[in-house]
């Protein structure tokens, strides 16, 4: 259980993408070695090249994704509001009556 919002550091990232870029790799070569198991059936030998040609592509786009910046937004008194809206959100002021218990 997290107990800050805070990211996981860098080193934790990397190790993930690296991770997750061995792992594509790693599909390619099954992919390659059954294209040369069935190379008597044609079409079965393609679709296992047509499937291995763009898992580098896709295993550097996804290890090099470092995902969403956390964007923190900052709320400021009057922040867009102008005129009459600005005066509805104005605190009171003159005299108000004191209650003595």
């Amino acid at each position: 259980m997290l107990i800050t919002a805070a990211e996981p550091s860098y080193a934790e990232q990397y190790a993930a993408r690296r991770r997750k870029y061995a792992i594509l790799m790693s599909a390619r070569i099954p992919c390659l070695l059954l294209a040369g198991v069935f190379y008597q059936t044609w079409w079965l030998a393609l679709t296992f090249v047509v499937l291995s040609v763009p898992l580098p592509w896709i295993a550097v786009l996804i290890a090099n994704d470092r995902g969403p910046v956390k964007v923190e937004h900052v709320n400021r008194y009057g922040h867009g509001l102008q005129g009459e809206d600005l005066r509805h959100r104005e605190l009171e002021s003159g005299d108000h009556p004191v209650i003595e218990g």
